[in-house]
């Protein structure tokens, strides 16, 4: 498929694997596979995703840091927080017609939009496809804010949300129904574990 073009390789993140270990992830090298895909973990570059490699991108795209990221092959492993798989890389933008358009244009396929209501503003989802993960991009309706789009966190697939939440404890938020019909969804306590890159699980996406 057209989609798989532009996999989602690689995810540079500014922490110390140790954070990621805590918070029940198989590390290899500073490494953390899952699926298609490699979170590396490098504190020099600062908190929060730094970069992100995609299969056919190398340059940023309005704000967002995409690139060649440099990973050691990585092998799967099983994690101890049940992750199985790559849902969701979240980006956010202060113009989000801006920053779709300069997706489009640098070759992502939109799959659909979500609109919703909060506060008295629409909020607007955009999701693309990245090989085997989704970027979701979010942003409210209408506006033309100044700025650039950044990375923000992750989504990912977790075959037993409710034995995650054994093992990790006060490590995981309550596990509760996700805005997808038919799943749940609970927060890791990222910054309680050392992690700086917002990181939800949720169970299995059975329909894609």
């Amino acid at each position: 498929m057209d989609r798989d073009r532009h996999q989602l390789t690689t995810v540079l993140v500014g922490d110390e694997p140790d954070g990621w270990a805590t918070a029940g992830f198989t590390v290899h090298d500073d490494c953390v596979r899952i699926g298609s895909t490699t979170i590396v973990c490098d504190p020099s570059v600062g908190q929060g995703i730094a970069a992100v490699g995609i299969d056919g991108l190398i340059d940023t795209v309005d704000g967002l840091p995409i690139g060649l990221v440099d990973a050691p092959i990585t092998p799967a492993a099983e994690h101890h927080n049940r992750v199985t798989g790559f849902d969701h890389l979240v980006a956010m933008s202060p113009s989000i017609d801006r920053t779709a358009d300069a997706l489009i244009d640098a070759g992502l396929q939109r799959r659909r939009t979500r609109r919703f209501e909060i506060g008295g503003e629409t909020r607007r989802q955009d999701f693309f496809w990245l090989g085997d993960v989704i970027l979701e991009l979010i942003g409210v309706e209408g506006v033309e804010g100044a700025g650039d789009a950044a990375l923000w966190g992750l989504a990912l697939e977790c075959d037993d949300l409710d034995l995650a939440a054994r093992r990790l404890g006060e490590g995981l938020g309550t596990v509760k129904d996700a805005v997808q019909p038919g799943r749940r969804i609970a927060t890791v306590r990222t910054r309680e574990l050392g992690v700086s890159v917002p990181i939800a699980l949720m169970s299995p996406h059975h329909h894609r």
